[in-house]
């Protein structure tokens, strides 16, 4: 468009001085002219309409127009943002695109490329530079260029030599091995970049056209580039063999660990396959000891909540129970407290279903019920071990719950979990179980329950002006809003484009004071227990997470998602 610009500043347009300043700029940044021109203080909007009516070529206005969602992938982002060029809307075979230099001789190309290869014929329309930027931003996935991408891209169909090798049981295993079979490196990449990116869960899951792959990273699931199909039962095979699992049965469900080394650490991982309508879905947790935070100054916990919680926890005796849905973070919480209070001269044992992590000097047993080795079992078999503390990893019924309320009432500190939405309703929860009111008053010091809540990344974390009626619906009064700033995450390679990375932890906490515990041996229902810890302090789910929000952890979307039903 080089006698376009000298067009312009025949006009009067630009300045000869400006035209030359921008071409010198854009030998360093391989931006536009009229991007160029723009950051020398010239309107680029005015600039490109003005080209449009020099050459005739459509002016889209990308900020206004309605973008075809099903023609986004016509183009790759790495293309996109090369030729600055970007999919606005289709029309039988034709497929309108916004670009800043529709005369480009790549773009020429482009457009040949794409009649060649899809029969589509382009139309070339013209948009600020900056513009198209922005919607290639906010509209085309980010190419994942990790190393299991690569690994992906270089796979071809297993060969029966391959499959073979896959029946092998491995007798070391290192994540970071690339010498062995495709399907072998591709599990172990997958392995070793779930754990890069800070995963909690591995997903595979079997469809009619493809194998979709996605990760659980702070608490959300994100998707991540599809297996191919043809590697779908070698894939399920190899986790299998790693897992020491039946690879001929593929009827019943299964499950099983891995220990793996990744980047000089040892990771385990819980394996469940499950048969479905395509195959085999196969679900792996992550127990990666190195990121266990058992600090618990860093989990969470407002200061005043804080010093109630380690008061509790440092009871001669007791129950202490920790609610809340599965991947709400009990387990921390709970192995939180034990390292806390750890001494050489308490007696601490634990049963659990599974042993997640080990601790160092607690003596930690796993549930077996082929065994008999049940909660229960375990707990009355505790009661002649000496214990001075008792955790029980989930009271489940009521011989659980009797024993663990007999041992809280002679002399042992009793911390357990439960599944309830909040602290309150988990007396209902006891006494539909068969405890009775009398027991629960007496042995329960304190419940605690909790959710967690996705932080915003620090990296790309921007002040943003949320809608007030939102704020207002949420819990935040005209004061909080003004007094406040609110902030959101828009995506970066260090949080995986999510805007959020770690999370944080919110409590209710209901300490079980005389007035508390009169109305338990009352039976009063939840409401009425409710209304009498407010009165004595106890901060709900939801006002615990709005501190969260004003302090510029968190976004409101996070605070309804986690307080939902508060």
């Amino acid at each position: 468009m080089a006698n376009i610009w000298e067009k312009l500043v025949e006009q009067g347009f630009i300045t000869e001085e400006m035209y030359e300043k921008a071409k010198e700029m854009q030998q360093q940044n391989k931006s536009g002219i009229g991007f160029n021109l723009a950051l020398l203080g010239f309107d680029e909007e005015e600039i490109t309409k003005q080209i449009a009516k020099l050459t005739g070529i459509e002016y889209i206005d990308l900020l206004s127009i309605d973008v075809d969602p099903s023609i986004l992938s016509i183009i790759s982002r790495s293309k996109a943002e090369s030729l600055y060029i970007f999919p606005v809307k289709k029309n039988g075979n034709n497929v309108l695109f916004a670009c800043a230099d529709p005369m480009h001789p790549e773009i020429l190309s482009f457009v040949k490329e794409l009649k060649f290869k899809t029969s589509l014929n382009a139309e070339l329309g013209i948009a600020p530079e900056s513009y198209i930027k922005l919607a290639i931003d906010q509209t085309l996935p980010k190419e994942d260029k990790s190393a299991m991408a690569e690994t992906l891209k270089d796979l071809k169909q297993p060969s029966e030599a391959e499959l073979e090798i896959l029946k092998e049981t491995p007798q070391t295993e290192d994540a970071e091995a690339v010498d062995e079979a495709p399907v072998i490196k591709l599990c172990n990449s997958i392995i070793a970049d779930a754990v890069e990116k800070r995963a909690s869960d591995i997903h595979i899951e079997p469809f009619e056209k493809k194998v979709q792959l996605r990760y659980r990273i702070d608490g959300a699931l994100i998707e991540q580039s599809d297996i191919p199909l043809s590697y779908k039962r070698a894939i399920v095979s190899r986790f299998k063999v790693m897992a020491r699992l039946d690879i001929i049965e593929r009827r019943k469900p299964q499950d099983g660990r891995i220990k793996i080394k990744v980047k000089d650490k040892t990771i385990d991982l819980r394996v469940s396959t499950l048969p479905v309508v395509w195959g085999e879905k196969i679900v792996m947790r992550i127990l990666d000891q190195s990121n266990l935070n058992l600090d618990l100054t860093q989990l969470g916990f407002e200061q005043d909540e804080l010093s109630k919680f380690q008061k509790a926890i440092n009871s001669p005796y007791g129950i202490i129970l920790v609610t809340g849905p599965t991947g709400s973070g009990k387990t921390t919480t709970l192995y939180s407290a034990l390292s806390t209070i750890n001494s050489p001269d308490i007696n601490i044992m634990t049963v659990e279903d599974p042993v997640e992590y080990q601790l160092p000097n607690i003596n930690q047993v796993q549930v077996n019920p082929d065994a008999d080795l049940t909660f229960a079992s375990a707990l009355r078999s505790f009661l002649r071990q000496d214990p001075d503390v008792i955790m029980v990893g989930e009271i489940r019924d009521q011989e659980t719950a009797e024993i663990a309320i007999k041992a809280a009432l002679t002399g042992h500190l009793v911390i357990s979990t439960l599944h309830t939405n909040d602290a309150p309703t988990t007396i209902s929860r006891l006494a539909d179980m068969g405890i009775e009111p009398f027991y629960i008053g007496s042995a329960v010091i304190l419940i605690l329950a909790q959710r967690l809540l996705r932080k915003i990344c620090p990296e790309c974390k921007k002040e943003f002006k949320y809608d007030n009626n939102l704020l207002k619906e949420i819990g935040l009064s005209e004061e909080d809003i003004k007094a406040n700033k609110f902030y959101k995450g828009e995506g970066c390679s260090l949080c995986n484009n999510t805007g959020y990375k770690g999370r944080v932890a919110i409590y209710e906490q209901m300490e079980i004071n005389e007035e508390i515990k009169s109305a338990i041996m009352q039976s009063k229902n939840a409401s009425e227990v409710r209304k009498i810890a407010c009165k004595y302090g106890m901060k709900t789910l939801r006002e615990a997470a709005l501190i969260k929000l004003k302090n510029g952890l968190t976004t409101p979307d996070e605070v309804i998602s986690a307080t939902m039903g508060d």
